[in-house]
């Protein structure tokens, strides 16, 4: 009955010690802790949920590359073969023989011949005379290119005209004059020379290589070029060579020619003729003439340059070789932007006479133009627009002086198809003065 009754009394102690324990126990682990530990449980078990889609996702793109990497393994097979069967049949086409020979270098080079150059139409009036349509030009160039280093080309200007009398009157009809520009054979001895002979275009300035026919931006030339040969039957030696890598370079050509000579033979003012003297029969003159020219090109960024060049020719002009005739141009070239450019020469010559002493007929012009697509405006007609102008000046020292100031526009129709037009302010006084005022009209197409 002890032991009976001491094992209750601990029981009921027990009893008493955990509910009064159980409050304590419950009141260490609060509402927010479990709240707390419940959203740890939830995001752990998204955070296993995520990461089980994206190894199922790596285990379907492995499958992919081993796809992918066995057609690619097939094609290179199948690139093998093909190959392989491709050298056989060029293996078994080399030991046969054809039935008609394949044309040699010579003959093959007939398909390196091309023709371009340009035609130009215009519509104008000169202050007191009737306005008219002229076929100002047509300019063939036939270019051929016998091999990798001989070419050889040639310029004609096919006109149309009225046909006159001795004194310039009007005599019924009409006539084609063809006439030839130039023509010469170009051998590139390496990259810095090449060997030019025949009817060259002179380099004296840069206007006549790349600034005549459509490719100058009113529709007529400068008017001191008339004191300048065009061309001349010689030969030269011409070529470019780069300075450093900036893109910097040298252009320089030297040459000989024929020379200008006299109308009449005498060495008189007046007399001079700077187109003759072609070489179908002997020298008009005792010697020949000399020449050159040197540029410098600068561009500092794209669309961003500058060209200065000096260049010169002298000889003697009459036929007893006791006078000479020399030539000195500056040009000078700059454009900023592709929407800018502004371009320039000055021309003085130098004249032995029998009767005047020596005269320097003398002259120049500068031209600029601006493209109205530098504006950015959303025109697409006006963006087509280049707005030019010029003003040259010619003294031939024989009493004729003559300013012009011209004004007007380039219409782009195409890159090749060009809508020109200009009115042009004259001013000549002298014995040889040119006419008053004019507009002119011209549509030009380079091909």
């Amino acid at each position: 009955m002890k032991i009976s009754s001491f094992i209750l009394g601990v029981a009921a102690a027990a009893c008493v010690l955990g509910v009064a324990l159980t409050p304590r126990v419950a009141a260490m682990i609060s509402d927010e802790d479990f709240t707390a530990l419940k959203s740890m449980v939830t995001n752990q078990d998204q955070r296993i949920g995520q990461l089980e889609k994206l190894h199922e996702q790596d285990q379907q793109m492995h499958q992919q590359d081993q796809q992918t990497i066995q057609q690619l393994q097939q094609q290179l097979g199948e690139t093998q073969t093909l190959a392989t069967n491709a050298a056989q049949k060029a293996d078994a086409a080399a030991r046969i023989q054809p039935v008609h020979p394949v044309p040699s270098g010579a003959m093959s080079a007939l398909h390196n011949f091309t023709m371009v150059g340009d035609a130009e139409v215009q519509f104008g009036k000169s202050q007191g005379q009737h306005s008219t349509f002229a076929l100002a030009d047509f300019a063939p160039i036939f270019l051929f290119r016998a091999n990798d280093n001989v070419l050889f080309e040639a310029g004609f200007d096919v006109t149309l005209q009225n046909n006159t009398d001795s004194s310039g009157n009007p005599n019924g009809g009409s006539s084609t004059v063809v006439s030839l520009s130039f023509a010469q054979l170009d051998y590139l001895l390496n990259d810095y020379v090449t060997v030019v002979a025949g009817d060259m275009v002179l380099p004296l300035g840069t206007y006549s290589e790349r600034a005549a026919g459509w490719l100058n931006k009113i529709p007529d030339d400068p008017l001191s070029r008339d004191l300048l040969p065009g061309s001349g039957v010689g030969a030269q030696l011409r070529g470019v060579v780069p300075i450093g890598q900036s893109g910097q370079s040298l252009a320089y050509s030297i040459y000989g020619a024929n020379g200008p000579s006299s109308t009449d033979g005498t060495g008189h003012s007046g007399m001079l003729d700077l187109g003759g003297n072609v070489g179908d029969s002997p020298n008009l003159h005792s010697d020949p003439s000399g020449g050159g020219r040197i540029g410098w090109f600068y561009p500092w960024k794209a669309h961003y340059d500058i060209e200065l060049g000096v260049s010169g020719q002298s000889g003697v002009w009459d036929n007893a070789g006791k006078r000479l005739w020399s030539a000195a141009v500056l040009d000078a070239a700059v454009h900023i932007s592709p929407y800018f450019e502004v371009k320039g020469e000055y021309i003085n010559t130098w004249v032995q006479t029998d009767d005047m002493g020596t005269i320097h007929p003398n002259g120049g012009w500068v031209q600029a133009g601006y493209k109205l697509a530098g504006f950015n405006w959303d025109l697409p007609v006006v963006n087509d627009i280049e707005l030019v102008s010029r003003f040259d000046a010619m003294n031939d020292n024989l009493g004729t002086k003559t300013d012009r100031i011209t004004a007007g526009f380039v219409y782009y129709l195409s890159n090749t198809l060009l809508f020109e037009g200009d009115y042009e302010w004259l001013h000549s006084r002298g014995p040889a003065a040119l006419p008053s005022n004019e507009f002119v009209v011209q549509l030009s197409y380079g091909f």
